[in-house]
């Protein structure tokens, strides 16, 4: 099978909200009057950012699903996404389950595949997605303010959970790793909840390299501190954790990465429209800690001790 065999057959389909989708030299976006475009990439690399014993379709859809939830951290609608694809060869069987991953979750945010490139060489899969906002009103990361409740939806910890299970360094029952496993390679893009938040968060970022660091982007675009609970914010690891290290289960919740949930700020004032947003998205939100005017991250427990464990966050390059 050919290059073009190869995208006809598995990823061309009709464009039905772009003027135009796969087929020619480019494709054509319409946002519609008012809005501006977000637009975000994503790269995922074999033994990277995933690994090899992943089934093809949880794939396709995880690799969609963390550009996604970038379109949700500025609080945008998706629209449309290129996919750059290499393949070490045509394999057939791995191809349909990608690509059926792939649109099922497209499908479920009205995103168009309206472009990209394939080729051969070691697996590699490129994203490039497309969402429209009202202009002026995406969340970005550098409007917290001191007074600011700091918060996090969904769960955090659980993909991490799932990789120290394939690393061998924890154990969980098989019922618990299933769950965490599921957590890493089929997040959940919290699409809903971004457009819910705006007009209401001051700041966002999507959780992919941990919250430690993903939440110090925020805190170094708005020029503030923070507070952290990290007893709160390790109650949120949703799978079974009994018998397990408290430091491994913090570790997890707050330097572990692959949790795609959102942090977010917003004004104490606003903490009930905050909730309400969760209630609107079917999402949990939950309040971790507090925005404040001195530099730098503290970490406390829940009496508000100070904690020593150091925490991390994952980083391409070491």
């Amino acid at each position: 099978m050919g290059e073009f065999d190869l995208i006809t057959r598995y990823f061309k389909r009709p464009a039905t909200r772009s003027p135009l989708g796969v087929g020619d030299d480019c494709a054509l976006l319409a946002p519609a009057a008012g809005m501006q475009l977000a637009v975000s990439s994503d790269m995922l690399v074999e033994g990277r950012h995933f690994l090899s014993t992943v089934e093809p379709a949880r794939l396709g859809y995880k690799a969609l699903a963390v550009n996604l939830s970038d379109l949700a951290a500025c609080g945008a609608k998706p629209l449309a996404f290129t996919l750059a694809l290499a393949l070490p060869g045509v394999d057939e069987p791995w191809l349909e389950g990608f690509s059926r991953g792939l649109f099922a979750l497209a499908d479920a945010h009205g995103c168009e595949l309206v472009g990209g490139d394939t080729t051969r060489g070691p697996l590699n899969i490129c994203i490039t997605v497309f969402g429209e906002v009202p202009a002026g009103a995406a969340l970005l990361r550098s409007g917290a303010r001191a007074g600011d409740d700091l918060w996090v939806s969904g769960s955090l910890g659980d993909a991490r959970l799932a990789l120290e299970v394939f690393r061998g360094t924890l154990s969980l029952p098989a019922d618990a790793f299933a769950q965490a496993r599921t957590r890493m390679e089929q997040p959940t893009p919290r699409v809903a909840l971004g457009q819910a938040l705006r007009g209401i968060a001051t700041s966002a970022v999507d959780v992919s390299d941990g919250l430690i660091g993903d939440l110090g982007h925020i805190l170094a675009s708005s020029r503030v501190g923070a507070t952290l609970d990290a007893d709160a914010t390790t109650a949120l690891i949703a799978v079974d954790t009994t018998g397990l290290p408290a430091e491994a289960l913090r570790t997890c919740a707050l330097s572990g990465g692959d949790d795609y949930e959102l942090v977010f700020t917003a004004p104490a004032s606003a903490c009930d429209a905050v909730l309400q947003a969760g209630v609107n998205s079917a999402t949990r939100v939950t309040r971790i800690g507090r925005i404040e005017a001195d530099a730098g991250l503290r970490i406390v427990d829940a009496g508000g001790a100070p904690v020593s464990q150091r925490f991390g966050s994952f980083d391409h390059f070491v």
